[in-house]
């Protein structure tokens, strides 16, 4: 069975892609308002581990069963 993403391209999540963004949107910022950037690289960085500590323990598991199925070989 084919996998829909090509061939050495990484499947990223939109999840991933936002928080990419938002680092990405801090670096130029961090020309232009060095304060500014680094709220929102923090903001970038601090919402996803902050969204992980409010799961509780079955919430936690499961997105461990869910990880463990995507590592490779597997």
């Amino acid at each position: 069975m084919n996998h829909p993403v090509a061939k050495g391209r990484p499947d990223m999540t939109p999840h991933m892609k936002i928080g990419i963004a938002g680092v990405v949107i801090g670096l130029i910022l961090l020309i232009i308002s060095p304060w500014l950037a680094l709220a929102v690289i923090a903001l970038a960085i601090a919402i996803p581990g902050v969204a992980y500590a409010m799961l509780d323990s079955n919430q936690k598991a499961r997105l461990r069963r869910i990880r463990s199925r995507r590592q490779i070989g597997r």
